[in-house]
């Protein structure tokens, strides 16, 4: 049995599903390990996978690439905006909404504000493959995300307005990290940066939403 963290209901979920989870897991650690310690270019798949103990081919079967290992929650973040989307209360608006969804990223992964994330900032910067595949993820995203906004909020914003809205929300989250992710301290407290981060954000959003921006956990 397993809690779905996007629904709200216990699921059922079989061992085979637990393996690859475990799996995958180890694929993000492994090229977590290599990419810090040989670098990106140097490390290959190969290598990620004989980290993981299992094959080459078998890598493909978890991600389409190296590049999506450094990405590897981005499914779950756009999962989590369309939640708060679903389950909005009668006093949300859009801003309101995205900003839920942000603290719920935060308090079930680290992933945006932990080892992981200082890693993936400094290979957006400096290698144009991760940036390429980093920017298609981003856009990818807002688009999904604009989508649903606009279809909940007809009244209030509407397609052009649901895009720029979710561009700067995106924009402001990314605008924070790559601040306090700069030569991050490995002890520092990954929920700290997360609450930064929400800080931010809810300052940045400030003109969308309708009651001034909701008081930081």
């Amino acid at each position: 049995m397993l809690f779905c963290i996007w629904c709200g209901k216990v699921q059922n979920v079989s061992l085979r599903d637990r393996k690859r989870a475990r799996t995958r897991q180890a694929l993000v650690a492994a090229a977590t390990e290599l990419f810090e310690s040989r670098g990106y270019d140097e490390t290959t798949i190969a290598d990620i996978a004989s980290a993981a103990e299992i094959g080459t081919r078998t890598f493909f079967s978890y991600f389409p690439s190296k590049e999506d290992l450094l990405f590897p929650e981005v499914d779950l973040r756009v999962h989590a905006a369309v939640d708060a989307i679903a389950v909005r209360g009668p006093a949300d608006g859009p801003a309101e909404v995205l900003l839920r969804a942000l603290r719920k990223v935060g308090e079930d992964s680290d992933d945006l504000a932990g080892r992981l994330a200082a890693l993936r900032l400094h290979l957006v910067r400096t290698v144009p493959a991760v940036r390429g595949r980093g920017l298609q993820l981003q856009l990818d995203a807002q688009r999904e995300i604009a989508r649903h906004l606009a279809a909940a909020f007809p009244d209030q914003i509407d397609e052009v307005g649901a895009a720029a809205l979710t561009g700067a929300f995106v924009g402001a989250v990314m605008g924070a990290l790559q601040v306090l992710l700069e030569d991050l301290d490995p002890s520092t407290d990954p929920a700290a940066v997360q609450q930064a981060v929400q800080v931010a954000v809810g300052v940045a959003l400030t003109p969308w939403f309708r009651t001034g921006p909701p008081p930081a956990d």
